[in-house]
């Protein structure tokens, strides 16, 4: 494997469990781990200055200790850079194998309250985003990941299949399809019959899809399950019972600014317990 993980780091709840996962998931993909710590802050408070003892930086410095023991096989490094959040994560990103952040806990809605920070990384990261919750550790099950027929992603079936294969996980694939428009207005039996041969199309191209990946990971085993319905929907209630849920965000060629997530990766980032991996496709 190529490449380094990177986790950001600011001392709260959240990025102290979405280190943690990173330290272990680093271990596994025999990996690097850099933790980054990005702040706003006047130059005299940078490491290494006369007031390189701040609170922020001897945390961080902390955490960094608490990593190497926690996962004493990876190479740790702490940085703590002078810089917006959003840009230096975004910086890391690009040479980086996987980006890991903190996500908030549970709200009233039961969905995460997403930051403004994670939500601008994951629409501009070039390596997949892993939204880890505070307080919670990888849960068992199998490793979930959503298809979309329409759009299949070699991407986001190759960090699925890899990160079953890591834990010695079952993997489970979703596809969720929905009836041709229009189909409301015929009768139940035309209904029944079209649904029946749509459905043989959908579950042909799932297995068409998943081939290539099962002899290339033999040691996975794989369930795949077509699912009639909305797509958000169901996978947020499919990532109940997973250890990991993969998601796939589709990059256009368009200016930063107006990138955006998909409806599938934003109920994920918002309602989903487990970790969610978002992963750029296109």
């Amino acid at each position: 494997m190529t490449g380094h993980v990177v986790v950001g780091f600011d001392g709260s709840p959240e990025s102290l469990a979405a280190a943690a996962w990173a330290a272990r998931e680093a271990q596994r993909r025999g990996l690097r781990l850099d933790v980054l710590q990005a702040w706003p802050r006047p130059k005299h408070l940078a490491p290494g200055s006369e007031r390189g003892d701040h609170p922020a930086l001897a945390q961080l410095a902390e955490r960094e200790g608490e990593l190497r023991a926690l996962a004493p096989e990876v190479a740790v490094s702490a940085t703590s850079v002078a810089a917006d959040p959003v840009e230096a994560l975004e910086a890391a990103a690009q040479g980086a194998a996987l980006l890991v952040l903190g996500s908030h806990g549970l709200g009233t809605l039961r969905g995460f309250l997403v930051g403004s920070v994670s939500q601008e990384v994951l629409r501009r990261a070039a390596c997949p985003v892993v939204l880890v919750r505070a307080g919670g550790d990888e849960p068992a099950g199998a490793v979930t990941v959503g298809l979309d027929l329409a759009h299949p992603a070699d991407e986001v079936l190759a960090f699925a299949f890899e990160a079953a294969a890591l834990r010695s996980a079952p993997l489970r694939v979703i596809h969720v399809w929905s009836p041709p428009a229009g189909t409301e207005y015929m009768s139940y039996g035309a209904i029944g019959g079209l649904e029946g041969e749509v459905s043989g199309v959908e579950r042909s191209g799932l297995a068409q899809a998943l081939e290539p990946w099962r002899a290339r990971h033999p040691e996975v085993a794989v369930t795949a399950d077509l699912i009639r319905g909305k797509a958000a929907v169901e996978l947020v209630d499919a990532a109940a019972t997973a250890r990991l849920l993969v998601v796939g965000r589709r990059v256009r060629r368009k200016p930063l600014r107006h990138h955006h997530l998909g409806p599938v990766a934003h109920a994920a980032i918002h309602h989903v317990h487990c970790p969610v991996a978002v992963v750029p496709y296109g």
